[in-house]
């Protein structure tokens, strides 16, 4: 790692920061979360075609994450004149209306309590950074891209939803984990916990094995 960068890690509390941004003027982030979940991210530069497409992209899932009590908020060193240009042009070049806040970073605050900035990468520009951060605004996830690789929103999406389950239900999800897919049952700790979860075997799980077993979540 660069000298002098500072990784937010997962289990740490995301940073509190003041900012002004496309939608309410300055505001204090812990404030603006309210108890919901949130998707930080960073792009690199307005105007530029990766990050407009991940702009707008986002944009199309608006929704879908507003249903999963979770907010969008994107964030660059640029200037809120200049986003609130790119919003315009994306709206009237592309079609698309760009619903959740930018956060306009000039002096780079946000970026760098974040990591956002990687001397390596770029000096000035921020690197495509994704936090997402749970209601209690703890960081449970945090996903770097290069700037010449735009990210995969409904990975991103999946993701918070993975996070929502595996607390909702105390379990875990498997590889290529998707909503209706079954999770996996926590590992046994104790003798006794490998003897009940056998007598599951065949009827509440799938048992493959005593430290692993899946099963389908309640129906709702």
């Amino acid at each position: 790692m660069s000298e002098g960068i500072s990784l937010p890690k997962i289990g740490d509390s995301a940073p509190d920061f003041k900012a002004v941004t496309t939608q309410s003027g300055e505001m204090v982030f812990s404030e603006w979360q309210g108890k919901e979940w949130v998707v930080l991210f960073s792009h690199p530069a307005d105007f530029t075609p990766v990050c407009s497409t991940e702009l707008m992209d986002f944009a199309r899932r608006n929704e879908d994450f507003k249903k999963v009590s979770t907010k969008l908020i994107g964030i660059s060193v640029d200037s809120v004149h200049s986003h609130l240009a790119w919003l315009q042009n994306l709206k009237e070049k592309m079609g698309v209306e760009i619903p959740y806040p930018l956060i306009a970073d000039i002096d780079t605050h946000v970026s760098q309590a974040y990591g956002m900035i990687h001397p390596g990468a770029s000096a000035t520009a921020t690197v495509r950074a994704v936090f997402i951060i749970d209601p209690k605004r703890v960081i449970r996830a945090l996903v770097y891209y290069p700037m010449n690789v735009g990210r995969n929103v409904e990975e991103i999406f999946r993701l918070v939803t993975a996070l929502q389950i595996a607390d909702q239900f105390a379990v875990a999800t498997p590889v290529n984990w998707t909503p209706g897919n079954k999770v996996v049952v926590p590992p046994p700790k104790k003798v006794d916990e490998v003897k009940e979860r056998e007598s599951h075997k065949g009827k509440d799980y799938l048992y493959q094995d005593f430290y692993l077993c899946l099963k389908d979540l309640p129906k709702v």
